[in-house]
Formats: structure tokens, C-alpha cells, sequence
């Protein structure tokens, strides 16, 4: 999976290879899947959630620029795969997901696999976490019409927030802040389940 569908696409941080590497796909996915674990394709999870294709995962990784002493918020736990990746890279991260079933499935493969550096928490994602903020850099997993300005509060100077906009045409954007403001770059076209706004 990872030479063929991480690095042969362009994935050259190092540090995303090796994470990806370690971290066994198939306990992500249920057990109906576990031999599409490694297709180049999203996989359902249930309650409408997916498990994001592995080159998604190792895109949006690399695009964070995560460093190993990095306190990173993720908004949109899961199956707890990209949680556990970034874990292998960083400090510490706390991850938000609004469906308890979601958030505790994702919590018990964290625990079984022995990922000590992640906290997943039960909550309403779009407003961020106000409570260990500012972030090293912030992660979304589930697509905006708009970037949440709570997110870009909530991001350190120099630090990126990664995360797909648009309904039907989706586009993943990395928006990063500096003394300046607020710069925007683009990426590639993507498809996520929306991100549901703390008011529906």
C-alpha cells in the first residue's frame, strides 16, 4: 500500500512514510472489510463515517507538516486512523468526534494497539477545542462550505489547518497563519462526508 499508492503518488516526507508503515490498517476497518483494508479506496465505518483512502490520509499528513514535539487537534475521529498515524509523528493529539459510537469504537482500537499520545473526546468538532488550544496544526476530516474561523483562531502562529471545502465540489485547502494573516494554498479535489455546524 504504502510504495504503491503513498509514495508512488508523490508522498516523500519520510516521517508520514514511516508512520504509515507502522500503523496497521486493517484494525481500522470493520471486520467485513479487513480484506479491503489496503484498496486505494475510502471504506465505510458506519453511521454514515468512512475511513479515508490511504492516500487522503498520507496527503493530508505531509501537508500538515507535523513535527515530533507538535500538539495537533484533529476534528473528526473516525475509525481513529489518521489519529494513530499522526501519533507516530507527534507529541500529542487530541482528537473531536460528535458520534459516541464513533468515538468509543475508535477509543477502544486506540487503546488496544497501545497509542498512548492520543485523546479522543465526544463533542461537537466545528468550534474546535478551545481547552488546549493553540494548536501545532489542525486537521479536518470532514468538509466546510467555509473554513470554521474558530479553527483558525485556535491555530499558533506558523502553524497550518488542513481541511476540505466545498459540498459537491470539494477541494482540500491548507490555510496557514502568520503575522500577516491568513494564506491559503489548494490542493487536490476530495470527497468527505460534511462537517456538521455546532448549530444543526
Amino acid at each position: 500500500m504504502v510504495e504503491y499508492q503513498i509514495m508512488a503518488r508523490g508522498i516523500s516526507d519520510q516521517r508520514v512514510i514511516d508512520a504509515m508503515l507502522k500503523v496497521p490498517r486493517h484494525k481500522f476497518v470493520p471486520e467485513n472489510l479487513i480484506d479491503s483494508a489496503y484498496d486505494d479506496t475510502p471504506l465505510p465505518i458506519g453511521y454514515g463515517q468512512t475511513i479515508s483512502q490511504p492516500y487522503i490520509v498520507g496527503l493530508m499528513t505531509e501537508l500538515l507538516e507535523p513535527h515530533s514535539d507538535d500538539v495537533i487537534l484533529e476534528i473528526g475521529t473516525g475509525s481513529g486512523y489518521q489519529s494513530a498515524v499522526l501519533s507516530q509523528i507527534v507529541k500529542k493529539v487530541y482528537s473531536v468526534e460528535r458520534i459516541r459510537e464513533i468515538a468509543e469504537s475508535a477509543n477502544k482500537k486506540i487503546e488496544e494497539l497501545g497509542y498512548h499520545n492520543i485523546e479522543i473526546l465526544i463533542g461537537d468538532g466545528y468550534s474546535g477545542l478551545e481547552e488546549f488550544a493553540p494548536y501545532d496544526g489542525i486537521i479536518v476530516t470532514a468538509a466546510a462550505n467555509e473554513v470554521p474561523q474558530p479553527l483558525l483562531n485556535q491555530l499558533k502562529e506558523g502553524a497550518h489547518l488542513i481541511i476540505p471545502i466545498g459540498n459537491f465540489g470539494q477541494r482540500l485547502w491548507r490555510f496557514t497563519k502568520t503575522a500577516e494573516g491568513i494564506e491559503k494554498q489548494p490542493s487536490i479535489g476530495v470527497r468527505f462526508v460534511p462537517l456538521v455546524p455546532e448549530t444543526v
